[in-house]
Parts: C-alpha cells; sequence; structure tokens
C-alpha cells in the first residue's frame, strides 16, 4: 500500500512539473498570451494607418484638390496664370 501511495505521489510530482516547468507549460502560455496581445496593438495601429492610407487613396483617385494640393506642396508646382511669391524669413 505504501508503494502505491508513493507511486502516486511521485507520479503527482512529474506532472505537476510538466505543467509548470515542461513543454507547453503555464509559463509558455503567459507568454504568448503576451505575445498575442502585443500583436494585436500593432495590428490596431496598422489598420488605423491603413484606412487613413485608404481615405487618401479615395480622394486621389476621385478629387483633383488633392492631386493638386499635392502638386503644390510636394513639387513646388504653381498653375498657368498665377505668381509664385517665396517669403524668407528675416534671421
Amino acid at each position: 500500500m505504501k508503494t502505491l501511495i508513493g507511486a502516486l505521489a511521485l507520479s503527482l510530482c512529474v506532472l505537476q512539473y510538466k505543467l509548470w516547468f515542461g513543454d507547453n507549460s503555464r509559463r509558455e502560455l503567459n507568454e504568448v498570451v503576451a505575445d498575442v496581445v502585443a500583436q494585436e496593438s500593432i495590428n490596431a495601429e496598422l489598420a488605423s494607418r491603413n484606412e487613413a492610407l485608404e481615405v487618401e487613396v479615395l480622394d486621389l483617385k476621385t478629387g483633383l484638390e488633392a492631386v493638386e494640393e499635392r502638386a503644390r506642396s510636394e513639387l513646388g508646382m504653381i498653375e498657368k496664370g498665377e505668381t509664385f511669391y517665396m517669403i524668407v524669413p528675416n534671421r
């Protein structure tokens, strides 16, 4: 009877060790959960950036105002009949 109780106690210890420290243990589960939470926050940021880019692409495809604004700000273009004035700050 004592050997049976000893064997059961030993198997309980082995199973507890595997649960807490072995492969696929609770520690690894907590690490995976933390990684998932971090990845979900990154995905949320990227999703909001993608939505902003979709709106900008749609605006560029449908309206000429966005194209004109980009041409003026990024390329320094002016429309025919306009006069370009550059204001230089005093140093």
